[in-house]
């Protein structure tokens, strides 16, 4: 009672400085819910495993089950993007790596939370689709679906009828980049699954090294490749990045030194606050401070920590500010990667420092502020975030149109677990379906919240958050 009237006070009071106080969230559930998120956005067979929620989220069927027939392949499966049902391979397997880290590194989060089985579930609908993506040592499918054609009908992906081509990369159509992440994807998804199946762990891996020397041997952009993605994922400039990412991945996958001396030749200093599916530079940094604990790489993650923990921009109430599209799936991401630098052995590593400031952020999404932005939990979520399905009648008889869309109202049907794009940098926030911004969901904002929630649940399980102050 008495914690809850100093938040009220500071709200009511606190104008020109944002001051917070230690909440205590249930992070079990929020990792509960996110695990629906991912279900509400399986494309294909919806309960393969045997494990989908129908009664809270009973608007799904199956859908999109011939994806790939225009290349005789069958290409069912896997996620939908956002609010909208492309299948965009370069953000999916992004964000397989982060949850897969975050399931190697903090599992104990997700055993406390009783959702150890649950995150295996959620990360292997991803790699079963993406092992379909690959049938060649060379080829990989990078994206099915029109995103151009899919946004021009509001609809539920059950009852639409746009065509959904299947776009690939190969040798003489390459994308470093999108094999590159596909290659880490497997790579940390092995290491996951070695102690639960060990077969499909070594196909994985397998998956693994054929995409890494199909992105070495074959290079380009794989936005250059595959055009239609570019206006939705482009590819960086230099995806030097991307091939040291993958290949520090593949030394912990396989401990073969020559993937480790080139993850060192391709790493470049750069100071910048972001950890993104474009932007990798931070996620090496950590991975070879970890692997080799050597001054250069700690100096880099640590300093990029530092900064956002000491001098990065942030809204009035504390959000660490990085980028207007998804600024709190940013600040989710520098809090995952600023909790691996945390375990770090190393004196430069400001181990307390980093776990508040992940903690703030995270927070922050939970509802910190005096609202959470991760749909169905905490206080006053988002009620219309920019989500097709969610927004289509309740009744699966009924039509969903352009209607639905432009409906005042909150969406018919609970996206549990979703954690919308956030607020601009003054910490405004409208709950408006028509602002994709700032309510936009994707698997890929999800990905870095639930890794950094099952750091922080782990680390309450141990005490470790009892001797931070705030």
């Amino acid at each position: 009672m008495k914690e809850t009237l100093l938040f009220i006070f500071l709200v009511l009071f606190s104008k020109e400085v944002w001051c917070s106080v230690c909440r205590e969230y249930n992070y079990s559930r929020v990792l509960e819910l996110s695990h629906l998120f991912y279900q509400a956005q399986r494309s294909g067979d919806l309960d393969v495993f045997g494990d989908y929620d129908h009664e809270r989220i009973p608007y799904r069927r199956n859908s999109a089950l011939s994806d790939g027939e225009d290349n005789d392949i069958d290409l069912s499966g896997g996620y939908h993007d956002g609010g909208d049902y492309v299948k965009f391979n370069y953000p999916l397997t992004s964000a397989v790596t982060l949850l897969s880290w975050g399931a190697l590194d903090f599992q104990g989060g997700y055993v406390a939370a009783g959702q150890q089985k649950e995150v295996f579930n959620t990360i292997r609908w991803a790699t079963d689709y993406l092992v379909k993506c690959h049938p060649q040592p060379n080829l990989f499918y990078a994206q099915v679906g029109d995103a151009k054609l899919d946004h021009e009908v509001w609809n539920r992906i059950e009852n639409k009828s746009v065509p959904r081509p299947s776009y690939r990369i190969d040798k003489e159509h390459p994308g470093s980049d999108l094999a590159s992440l596909a290659s880490a994807a497997f790579a940390s998804s092995a290491l996951l699954f070695a102690g639960e199946d060990r077969a499909y762990a070594l196909d994985l891996l397998e998956h693994a090294v054929q995409l890494f020397q199909f992105a070495v041997t074959y290079r380009g952009r794989y936005s250059d490749s595959v055009p239609e993605a570019a206006d939705f994922y482009e590819s960086p400039e230099d995806v030097s990045d991307d091939l040291g990412f993958a290949a520090a991945w593949l030394y912990k996958a396989t401990r073969d030194e020559n993937y480790l001396n080139l993850a060192k030749k391709l790493f470049v200093p750069k100071q910048s606050a972001e950890f993104s599916w474009r932007v990798k530079n931070n996620g090496l940094a950590v991975l070879l401070a970890q692997l080799t604990n050597e001054e250069q790489y700690v100096e880099e993650i640590s300093s990029v920590c530092d900064a956002v923990v000491t001098s990065g921009h942030r809204t009035p109430k504390g959000l660490v500010w990085i980028q207007p599209w998804g600024s709190l799936r940013h600040a989710a991401n520098m809090a995952f990667i600023c909790l691996e630098a945390s375990n770090i052995k190393h004196p430069r590593v400001d181990q307390a420092a980093y776990i508040k400031f992940a903690r703030s952020q995270i927070n922050y999404a939970l509802g910190d502020t005096g609202r959470s932005f991760v749909v169905g939990f905490g206080e006053d979520y988002p009620l219309r975030p920019h989500h097709t399905s969610a927004s289509c009648p309740a009744d699966l008889d009924l039509q969903c149109s352009w209607d639905d869309f432009n409906s005042d109202g909150p969406n018919p049907n609970v996206l549990w677990g979703a954690l919308v794009g956030g607020p601009n940098q003054n910490d405004e926030y409208e709950d408006r379906r028509d602002d994709y911004v700032r309510n936009e969901v994707t698997i890929g904002y999800n990905a870095g919240l639930q890794s950094a929630v099952a750091a922080l649940n782990l680390m309450d399980l141990k005490g470790v958050l009892q001797t931070l102050d705030c």
